[in-house]
């Protein structure tokens, strides 16, 4: 009964956050406390939110502390030469706009945390993707994806918890499985070039060579662009006018009748239009003669984080407190920074208590672990020599639907110990652990991505419809490449 109970709350919502019949934060509240009074425990409603709340109390810490530090970097403007960087070599081109996000996510992956990954992807791209009203669930989803499979990296804690879990060594997991990670980061380039192309499909080449000269709230632009029809050479002159961040046109180019929506139907001007806000050369809160202070204290930043010279959320308290305090000397400032920020911070620290509520429940009412058991059990005995290739496809559904602790500390330890039963080693069954996570951070259980919706002003059930048909093909390409290359 408990593992029909957890399917059914599961099911119910993601059909209800996809369908919009509610808020994500409603539903990851509402939902698990009426399954926790049908599984007969509501009395212990309250105990299993407090210790959900507990256990993610220092994830809601780090993300508030980080959103207000890397807030405050892109409001003094350490992020507008990367900008303008990725700018100059997109060339208003919606593919290489794709492309371009896919490569800065996995760059900036390498620092082994996702919400870190997905405030610099973000802020860095998002004015792009809204000044050629592109698409911005197609910007979540490939640099969810892109940080799905760099979240491998044995710092990134998805290797060392099945190293812990299975007392291997985290190099013995991850060095064989290079090259088929490597083939997932591959394909996740080629499917930014193939979303690139639809978006470039929907909108057109835009050539604009001053693109760069950002409009304020009040500014007025003028000036010209080539919107390329598709046809050999021929392309629409169109005029550039508006208000700030109004993009080409008052309404975006139409592709096959989509009004303005990319191929999947997607809204590409979601959120307000707050155009190249990060780019506005004439801001008040620049700090050019502080840039390299800045880019410095960033970098000590996340070098102390892979080092794990102080836990994260103390890391990036201190790092907030003296980037408000050299930054912005004036506490009147301090406070205009920080009520700037208020909104997001809000959002993200909602979102992740509510989540607490939902992993609670799961949890304590005992649902997660039969859930686990019935899907292991499920296995055929033929299956057993193939324990490899099982575990890699239950990464996928388990890693989505559980936080990586409870797949690898409560189900990989019962997987690994029916493959040793059929001579499949620990190790093979850990590298294969690794699969799913291209699609385990998208997950509505992994706090971060609270932070790319939120920063990106995407609705989550957007998001969802968007990414996981995309993500989870992904971890099928990395599970191929294993069993290719004779890894799994």
């Amino acid at each position: 009964m408990l593992t029909i109970l957890g399917f059914a709350m599961i099911a119910t919502f993601l059909v209800l956050i996809m369908m919009k019949k509610m808020s994500p934060i409603a539903s990851l509240v509402l939902i698990p406390a009426l399954f926790c009074v049908l599984v007969g425990k509501g009395a212990h409603l309250g105990d299993y939110v407090i210790e959900g709340v507990g256990n993610l109390a220092p994830t809601a810490a780090m993300l508030m502390f980080a959103i207000v530090y890397f807030g405050v970097m892109i409001d003094v403007g350490l992020f507008d030469p990367i900008v303008r960087g990725i700018l100059r070599f997109c060339k208003a081109d919606p593919l290489r706009i794709v492309v371009g996000t896919a490569v800065l996510a996995a760059i900036v992956s390498l620092d082994g945390d996702g919400s870190t990954t997905f405030m610099i992807t973000v802020s860095a791209m998002y004015p792009l993707y809204k000044r050629l009203k592109m698409s911005l669930v197609v910007m979540t989803g490939v640099a969810a994806t892109a940080n799905g499979v760099m979240n491998t990296l044995p710092w990134g804690g998805p290797t060392a918890r099945a190293a812990t879990a299975l007392k291997v060594d985290a190099a013995d997991i991850f060095v064989p499985m290079i090259p088929a990670l490597g083939v997932g980061l591959l394909f996740v380039f080629v499917l930014a070039y193939v979303l690139g192309r639809r978006e470039r499909t929907r909108l057109g080449v835009l050539t604009l060579d001053d693109v760069l000269e950002t409009e304020t709230a009040d500014e007025t632009v003028t000036g010209t662009v080539l919107v390329n029809s598709g046809g050999a050479g021929k392309g629409t002159r169109k005029s550039l006018t508006g208000g700030a961040g109004t993009g080409a046109d008052a309404e975006p180019a139409k592709a096959d009748g989509n009004d303005g929506k990319d191929a999947d139907g997607n809204d590409g001007r979601h959120g307000n239009d707050e155009g190249f806000q990060g780019l506005d050369p004439n801001r008040a809160t620049l700090r050019p003669r502080l840039y390299w202070f800045n880019a410095g204290l960033t970098v000590a930043l996340l070098a102390a984080m892979i080092m794990e010279t102080l836990p994260i959320p103390v890391l990036f308290l201190l790092g907030a407190a003296l980037a408000l305090t050299v930054n912005f000397p004036k506490m009147a400032d301090q406070r205009v920074r920080v009520a700037a920020h208020a909104e997001n911070v809000l959002n993200v620290a909602g979102m992740v208590f509510a989540a607490a509520v939902f992993t609670g429940v799961l949890t304590g009412t005992g649902m997660v672990k039969h859930m686990a058991d019935w899907l292991v059990g499920a296995i055929p005995e033929g299956m057993g020599p193939h324990m490899g290739i099982v575990t890699g496809l239950l990464s996928l559904p388990l890693t989505y639907f559980m936080s990586n602790d409870g797949f690898y500390f409560g189900v990989l330890p019962v997987l690994a110990e029916a493959g040793s039963a059929h001579g499949v080693s620990s190790l093979e069954i850990a590298r294969a652990s690794l699969v799913g996570q291209a699609l385990h951070m998208s997950s509505p259980l992994v706090p971060a991505v609270y932070v790319l919706v939120g920063m990106a002003k995407v609705e989550f059930g957007d998001h969802t419809k968007f990414t996981v048909k995309w993500a989870a093909l992904t971890s099928l390409v990395v599970l191929g490449a294993g069993v290719l290359f004779g890894i799994i």
